[in-house]
């Protein structure tokens, strides 16, 4: 029996495909630091992904990234939040670190997840 080993490359699907155009992607916000566009593979019926356009590892692991540059980020998040909490009632905002962190450069998801609790709507 063989142990399974961790992958020896470092994904960052952001910097290889999304943010070179390599991944044509649909743009929901743009700015000079940040982009968020619909996630290419949506979990969700509403799945947007926010990213900085400089590479930064993650939300625990700047990098050579700044504070300022994740203020940057948290903003867009904010308003990308508060348009799908606008038109669906709610938004869910996440990001993941370490080993749930699939692709390696810091993204946040801006979800809508489907129908709300009654009462809720």
């Amino acid at each position: 029996m063989t142990t399974p080993t961790a992958p020896t490359t470092v994904s960052d699907f952001y910097c290889n495909e999304a943010l070179n155009g390599r991944t044509p992607v649909k743009v929901v916000e743009d700015t000079d630091m940040v982009l968020a566009f619909e996630h290419t593979r949506p979990s969700y019926p509403v799945h947007i992904v926010v990213v900085p356009k400089r590479h930064i590892p993650s939300l625990v692991d700047l990098g050579d990234g700044t504070e300022e540059e994740l203020a940057d980020v948290l903003r867009v998040v904010r308003k990308v939040a508060a348009k799908v909490r606008a038109e669906y009632g709610a938004a869910c905002v996440v990001t993941n670190e370490g080993a749930y962190q699939e692709s390696k450069h810091m993204h946040w998801h801006v979800l809508f997840r489907g129908g709300l609790p009654e009462g809720l709507a």
